[in-house]
């Protein structure tokens, strides 16, 4: 049974109203442990089904190795992974961010993911509950805790005085961990081996574990776990911490599946084995795991969803355009970092210009004289999807549906768009929805269809606006995952 702990109850019972965010775990308790829930209901639901169904799920965190942007930028060591595993299997990707642990395996044994991709130790109770892939690194679990306020100009052993270094000086203490984790098990099996309890204390469901590694660094509490390449990541974000004392041996860490989820296990398998034997692989990890600056850029910007609260230098300036086309500002910022990653002076080989990439011919219809500069180009790119989206009001119904034609038809033109509209009409499929439709667009580059009679505008790379479309919804949906409506200022 899990008991408060006695400062918190102190508190408690001096403030009312006060809520805490910590749990201690009885050491001589099962609760929290896999074995002890109730048997659950598994999906059948496994990669043929995917591959029918076109895209696949991911369970993921929003960490600094799970799942973040950066400047627009979707990104993560899960993430990267993810995306080249789906893209070789010519699927689909979709993300679940799911901060507590319980609640993933619980939404992966419904059918809710496919893929349970945070960084997982495996560990014995939870290979009851779901099937663990082929490990991607193997880590050691380890203290995290604070280093002396005047560390800098303390030396060597003075610093080391300071710390814990023998697991045995763990027992009394207070180690707070992520709920659910196989850091709770862990300190576990340490309190007896080493003859005395450790005062383990769970947070709360939806906290992370960079979350609580944070608190270690600001001096909230004293002590947490992670994994070793987690910890060395927060160690450059926060060199007060030290990260040098193993609790554990070496343990793997995989990704999850379904235990009926046997092809996909196969298949998820086969792309590890191949993927760890080349050296794109090592540049993902190494990305993420051993590029200290840039992980420490990405952790101080404003501009990133670990710490920041905007997506561009140019927020303010895309709200209002998206006002007037009374678009999600975040859809609007998802098509500008396709047009230029929020390059203002971005050139593209047609000669189109800026944020939003406009063509000097479209600038002077709308007197705009300066398409470096960010307030104008905007405008310019608005008033152009206006005019689109007014066209394109009477041919397509839905709204949702009719944001698809405009995107299409700001990259390729709207005649294309509406030579691929009368071919599928011709072909039988429904005109109305842009999944029907772009299919004939892809056709427009094979000369059977460019020279079909109903074709105006001839030759057209039609997989490039399919895939622009694609690509900003994607990014659309990241956005409003990654930075909510009501946490951006």
């Amino acid at each position: 049974m899990l008991r408060q702990p006695p400062k918190c109850l102190l508190l408690l019972s001096l403030l009312t109203t006060f809520t805490f965010s910590c749990r201690k775990s009885n050491l001589g308790s099962k609760q929290g442990d896999p074995k002890t829930l109730i048997p659950e209901v598994v999906v059948e639901f496994d990669y043929e089904h995917i591959k029918e169904r076109g895209y696949l799920t991911a369970l993921i965190d929003n960490s600094s190795t799970g799942l973040f942007l950066y400047r627009g930028k979707t990104m993560g060591y899960e993430y990267d992974l993810l995306k080249m595993f789906a893209d070789s299997m010519g699927l689909d990707l979709r993300l679940d961010v799911t901060t507590s642990i319980e609640e993933a395996f619980q939404k992966l044994n419904k059918g809710e993911g496919d893929i349970l991709a945070y960084n997982l130790t495996v560990t014995k109770e939870r290979k009851k509950r779901i099937a663990f892939t082929h490990y991607h690194n193997i880590v050691r679990q380890v203290l995290i805790q604070r280093k002396p306020e005047n560390w800098r100009q303390l030396k060597y052993h003075e610093i080391e005085k300071a710390l814990l270094r023998n697991p045995v000086d763990l027992i009394g203490k207070e180690v707070h961990v992520r709920h659910h984790s196989a850091y709770l098990t862990r300190l576990r099996n340490l309190s007896d081996e080493i003859g005395g309890d450790i005062l383990i204390i769970e947070d709360f469901p939806n906290v992370e574990t960079e979350t609580i590694i944070q608190k270690v660094a600001k001096g909230e509490i004293d002590y947490t776990v992670a994994e070793e390449d987690i910890a060395l990541v927060n160690s450059t974000y926060y060199p007060i911490l030290d990260i040098k004392t193993a609790v554990s041996f070496p343990q793997q860490i995989a990704w999850g599946v379904r235990r009926n989820s046997d092809s996909l296990l196969t298949a998820l398998n086969g792309w590890i084995e191949h993927m760890r034997k080349t050296s794109e692989y090592y540049t993902v990890y190494n990305k993420y795991f051993r590029s200290s600056k840039a992980s420490l850029a990405r952790s101080r910007s404003r501009f990133s969803s670990l710490r920041g609260t905007e997506i561009s230098p140019f927020d303010s300036l895309i709200k209002i355009g998206a006002s007037e086309l009374s678009w999600d500002w975040r859809l609007l910022a998802a098509q500008i970092y396709k047009e230029s990653k929020f390059k203002p002076k971005a050139v593209s080989w047609a000669g189109a210009i800026g944020l939003m990439q406009v063509l000097p011919m479209t600038a002077a219809e709308h007197n705009v004289k300066n398409l470096k500069n960010p307030a104008q180009n905007i405008h310019a790119g608005v008033e152009h999807l206006k005019w689109l989206l007014k066209m394109w009001e009477p041919e397509i119904e839905d709204a949702t549906e009719r944001i698809k034609f405009v995107l299409a038809s700001y990259n390729v033109g709207h005649g294309h768009v509406f030579d691929a509209i009368r071919l599928a009409d011709k072909y039988g499929a429904d005109p109305r929805y842009w999944e029907n439709v772009a299919p004939y667009l892809i056709k427009k580059s094979e000369v059977e269809y460019f020279n079909d009679e109903v074709v105006v505008f001839g030759y057209c790379r039609g997989l490039e606006p399919v895939r622009y479309v694609k690509v900003i919804l994607e990014t659309f949906e990241n956005y409003k995952t990654l930075f909510p409506e009501d946490e951006i200022t």
